[in-house]
């Protein structure tokens, strides 16, 4: 059973963001970020070392969130990516660790010459 079960989930759609309630912490957590750190197979592999670097993930957006039993979401993502399974303690992590997260992210993307597209919300 999740530790870290949310008391809120709500998302903006025009934002394309997922907003997160754990308690007092709160969370908001990009579309774009979500699925750059998708637990699927397809983006982290099935070991370590075998991650996918995602790119051109700027406009995605959620089309839909699939309740996996009491533990988890299925989010259905626009660019037809719907493999990953969030669990609570999953989604808190991202939440709690975003700035650490997506620094690694922007310094992958920088590592592999990809410039990233800035979008207007």
């Amino acid at each position: 059973m999740s530790q870290n079960t949310p008391t809120e989930l709500h998302l903006h759609q025009r934002s394309r963001v997922l907003e997160l309630a754990f308690g007092e912490e709160r969370f908001r957590l990009s579309c774009e970020y979500l699925r750059v750190h998708s637990p699927s197979a397809e983006v982290m592999g099935h070991g370590p070392g075998e991650e996918t670097l995602q790119v051109g993930k700027e406009d995605v957006a959620i089309d839909a969130i699939e309740p996996v039993g009491h533990y988890a979401v299925k989010l259905v993502f626009s660019d037809g990516h719907d493999t990953g399974i969030y669990s609570w303690d999953y989604l808190y992590e991202l939440g709690r660790d975003f700035e650490m997260r997506w620094q690694r992210y922007l310094d992958r993307l920088k590592e592999a010459g990809v410039e990233r597209k800035v979008t207007e919300n």
